[in-house]
C-alpha cells in the first residue's frame, strides 16, 4: 500500500502561497490533502483489484474528480473528491488521467512507485455516468475535539448522499488525523510576517486529542450489506505534521489503527477490493 506513505511525502512540500504570500504545508481552506489522499486510495485500490485492472484495460470505468452527487430521494447534493464510475459517454475523456494527475497535482513518488503505478492500466478523467466507488476524503489537523461535530456531520452526508443516488454505490471514508504535540495554524496565523517573526505555536493534548478523533469515527454508521446505511470502509492515517516545513511523519504504531483493524488503512483498501469484485463483475 503506497497511499499513506504518499500523503506524508507531498504534505512535507509547501503547497501555494496565501493571500500574505506565506505557503503552507497543511491549509484548511485548501483540498490539496484530500485530493491526493484520494489519488492514493485510487492507485492502491487499482493495484488490489484485478476486476478494476480488467474494466480499466476495457474502458468500462473513468474517475471523475470533486465530482457532484445528488441523493434520489431528497436531492441534496454533495461534491466527493473522487470517484470511479461508468463513463457518462463512450469515448467522452478530457486530457486527464489517474497517472498524469501525478504532475498536474505534483505528487512526488519514488521510483518504485512510479513503476508499479506504470505497470497498472490507466484511467482516464472524463464525464461520470452510474458511480461504482465514491470517497470522501477528511482531515483534523488541529483543534480536534471542536471539530468533531463538523467531521462526524460531513462524513456522516457523505454516505448518506452517495447512497441516497445508488445503493450498489461502494462509500469510502478516509480521515487524516494529525498526532503532533504543535503546530503552526494558517488560521490563527493569517496575517503578514515580518521577517524573522516567530508565528503562534498551537499546543496539542497528545496523544489524548488524536484518541478523541479515532473515538468518534467509531460512531460513524458502516454497512456491511446492500440495505444497510453507513460506509461500506472507513480508514485512518495518522501523521506528525507541524506545519513549520519540517518533515511530515507517518505514525505507524499506537495511537494509529494496528494492521487488521476495520480503520487501518490497508484494512480499507483490501476490503474495497474485495467488496468491487464481487458486486461489479457482470459490468
Amino acid at each position: 500500500m503506497h497511499g499513506p506513505e504518499i500523503l506524508a511525502r507531498f504534505l512535507t512540500e509547501l503547497g501555494p502561497p496565501d493571500k500574505y504570500g506565506q505557503r503552507w504545508q497543511y491549509h484548511s481552506r485548501s483540498d490539496r490533502h484530500s485530493k491526493v489522499g484520494s489519488w492514493g486510495v485510487a492507485f492502491d485500490l487499482l493495484a488490489n483489484s484485478a476486476l478494476l485492472q480488467a474494466h480499466a484495460e476495457q474502458a468500462k470505468v473513468v474517475l471523475g474528480v470533486n465530482h457532484e452527487m445528488r441523493d434520489f430521494a431528497t436531492g441534496r447534493k454533495k461534491d466527493l473528491d473522487l470517484v470511479i464510475a461508468r463513463p457518462a459517454a463512450p469515448g467522452s475523456t478530457t486530457n486527464m488521467t489517474l497517472q498524469t494527475l501525478v504532475e498536474h497535482y505534483g505528487i512526488p513518488l519514488t521510483a518504485r512507485q512510479t513503476a508499479d503505478l506504470e505497470a497498472l492500466p490507466d484511467i482516464p478523467v472524463a464525464p461520470v455516468g452510474a458511480v461504482l466507488v465514491a470517497l470522501e476524503a477528511k482531515a483534523c489537523m488541529t483543534a480536534h475535539v471542536k471539530s468533531l461535530p463538523r467531521l462526524y456531520d460531513e462524513l456522516n452526508s457523505s454516505h448518506l448522499c452517495v447512497h441516497g443516488a445508488s445503493r450498489q454505490a461502494l462509500a469510502i471514508g478516509y480521515v487524516q488525523v494529525n498526532a503532533s504535540a504543535d503546530f503552526v495554524s494558517p488560521v490563527i496565523n493569517s496575517k503578514p510576517m515580518s521577517r524573522g517573526s516567530e508565528p503562534e505555536v498551537t499546543h496539542h493534548r497528545q496523544p489524548h486529542d488524536t484518541l478523541r478523533v479515532l473515538e468518534k469515527m467509531a460512531e460513524i454508521p458502516r454497512r456491511s450489506h446492500r440495505e444497510g446505511n453507513g460506509f461500506d470502509a472507513l480508514g485512518i492515517t495518522v501523521l506528525n505534521l507541524r506545519n513549520d516545513g519540517s518533515p511530515v511523519q507517518l505514525i505507524s504504531r499506537a495511537p494509529a489503527p494496528s494492521p487488521g483493524d476495520n480503520f487501518h488503512y490497508g484494512s480499507m483498501v483490501t476490503r474495497m477490493a474485495n467488496e468491487y469484485d464481487t458486486i461489479f463483475g457482470r459490468i
